[in-house]
This record gives structure tokens, C-alpha cells and sequence, in this order.
């Protein structure tokens, strides 16, 4: 397997952050490194990515037997697929993961035979191979517990449902950050060179709850965040403005699927209807319709309506 070439960001407070090339395009998912006492990750990416954390550690000047700790924000593959690759080659290191996500790492069969429904015949190229983690490198971590990576800095775990119940965001005191997984929604990286701060949540099958992740989004708010560390896919210090519009989308999001389902419409004109809506707002912000970014969005939007529609079905 030939990498793609891209040093690791290095952002501040010992944090960088190694793109882990989903879906083989930049910018789309990633691994963050802590360079405390206790190494830690912070994210593995799906399998593919293994690769490009053991480079983009290498290139920060450690190996993979240096990693003591790896954390999971939650079990989607495209964020926790790679865990029981990666821990195979960190001899040292112990996983750490919601208690309703572990099972899902010990025996991943259901979390598999989910994504294959929705990837299809892509599949394997994307995820493969998914290693079961053994039982005695998981650690379960859940509302209000810690884990001190050096002396003066402990991470702080919160329960943060919405995008998936088996959802942890991680508090870093020591930059007042929080690695939010999806609960906080995506950040379209690439717009920025543009000038274009721009964030949509992610409402994923088959856990989304529009009211529980209103109620995480308001937890981040409370902690006065100076950083958020998103799983896709960066950091951002622009808090409130990234959480108040992913909270604007999210009530568009759901009227539009409401209505949809109510006129016996499916996702897909659900996903076609919200992309004219980005579209649309992004191209008042002087983004051509031709940019590379609408292509990814199309991909999120496919995903979350899907996921909009599995949770009206469930609301019957």
C-alpha cells in the first residue's frame, strides 16, 4: 500500500493530528496525538488509516510501542474501526471507549454486517480488516470519569448522545478543548482556505436523537470551550459560531425529513432536498458549484438522512 504524503498537523498545547485519509481523501478523518508522559490517540480512523498513524507517529519522532493510550469518542468505523488493528501493533497501550460500545469492539460482527448494508460491494476497501479487540485492553469510561495522561493533565469523559448512545466527548483541560466526535457535527476543513467557516451536524443511523444531541451541543456551551477537536476534521476556536449553526441545520434537517416522510418521500429526496440548502448557502459565501467539497457533503447528507429517516420510523 503506497501512503499518501502529509506530515502530521501540529496544532498546540502537544496536540497534532495525523489525517487519516478516509475514504482515501485528505481532510476527511483523523488520529489526534497527545505528546504527554502517556502518549495517547485520540481517534483510530477505520483499518486503512493504521498505516498513516504509525507514519504520521514516526514522523513526530515515536513508535507505535510508545502509544500507551487510545480513545474512542464512539464505535462508528469510521472513527473506532482501526481500534484492534492499531492496539495489535501498541503493544503498551490500553483502549478506552463508552461502556455501551465496548461489546461492539470485543465481538464486531453487528457494527460489520451494519456498515456492509449501507457501503455495499465498497466495503472492504474501506474497512477491512475489522480485528475483534480482546476483552482485557478495554477499559470503559463513562459520565465524569478522568484518566490522567501527566502530572497537571487529566482528561475529563462526558456522556454526549445524539449522534450515537455509545458517544463519549473528551474535556482537555490543559487547552480547554473537547474532542467531540460527531455530537458537535462535521467542519468542512477544506472551505476554509476560502474564507468559509462551515459545519452541518451528522445524524447517522441508527442511534440519532435530535433532542439528545441538542442537549450535548448545550453541554459544550456550558464548558465555555476554547477549542473544538472534530472527528471530521480538525479544530476549530470558532465555538459558538460551529455550534450554533450545526444546531440551525439540525432543526432544518429534521423539518425537511418530516415533512418528506409525511408526503411518502424517502431519503433520498430527503438527502437532494438539504443539498440544495447547502448548496445554496455556500454558494452566496462564493463557493462554485464545481469546488470538491460538494461531493463529500453529498456522501454526509446520504448518511444523515438515513439516519433521520430510521429515527421518524422509530418515533411511530
Amino acid at each position: 500500500m503506497r501512503l499518501h504524503s502529509r506530515k502530521p498537523m501540529q496544532l498546540h498545547h502537544g496536540i497534532s493530528l495525523i489525517d487519516g485519509f478516509d475514504f482515501g481523501v485528505s481532510g476527511r478523518t483523523g488520529a489526534y496525538v497527545i505528546e504527554e508522559d502517556a502518549l495517547t490517540i485520540v481517534e483510530t480512523g477505520p483499518s486503512p488509516s493504521v498505516p498513516y498513524i504509525k507514519q504520521g507517529l514516526e514522523q513526530l519522532g515515536y513508535s507505535l510501542a510508545d502509544v500507551k493510550n487510545i480513545i474512542v469518542t464512539h464505535i462508528h468505523l469510521d472513527h473506532a474501526g482501526g481500534a484492534g488493528r492499531l492496539l495489535e501493533l501498541c503493544p503498551h497501550a490500553t483502549l478506552y471507549v463508552h461502556p455501551k460500545g465496548r461489546r461492539h469492539l470485543v465481538d464486531p460482527k453487528k457494527l460489520a454486517a451494519g456498515a456492509r448494508a449501507i457501503y455495499g460491494e465498497r466495503f472492504s476497501e474501506l474497512y477491512d480488516p475489522i480485528v475483534p479487540v480482546r476483552e482485557e485492553r478495554i477499559v470503559e469510561k463513562k459520565e465524569g470519569d478522568t484518566l490522567q495522561i501527566a502530572e497537571g493533565r487529566t482528561f475529563e469523559f462526558l456522556d454526549t448522545p445524539g449522534h450515537a448512545r455509545h458517544h463519549l466527548g473528551i474535556y482537555d483541560p490543559v487547552s480547554n478543548g473537547m474532542f467531540t466526535g460527531d455530537t458537535a457535527g462535521i467542519q468542512y476543513q477544506e472551505l476554509i482556505p476560502h474564507g468559509v467557516d462551515f459545519f452541518l451536524p451528522s445524524t447517522s443511523p441508527n442511534h440519532f436523537d435530535p433532542a439528545a444531541m441538542k442537549q450535548s451541543l448545550q453541554r459544550f456551551r456550558e464548558k465555555q470551550l476554547d477549542y473544538i477537536y472534530f472527528g471530521h476534521f480538525g479544530e476549530t476556536n470558532l465555538v459558538e459560531e460551529a455550534l450554533d449553526q450545526v444546531e440551525e441545520w439540525l432543526n432544518l434537517f429534521v423539518k425537511e425529513a418530516k415533512d418528506a416522510v409525511a408526503a411518502g418521500k424517502g431519503y433520498d429526496e430527503i438527502a437532494e432536498n438539504l443539498f440544495k440548502h447547502v448548496q445554496s448557502k455556500l454558494q452566496e459565501r462564493g463557493i462554485d458549484e464545481e469546488h470538491e467539497v460538494y461531493q463529500m457533503i453529498r456522501v454526509d447528507l446520504q448518511l444523515s438522512a438515513l439516519g433521520m429517516v430510521d429515527y421518524l420510523q422509530k418515533q411511530k
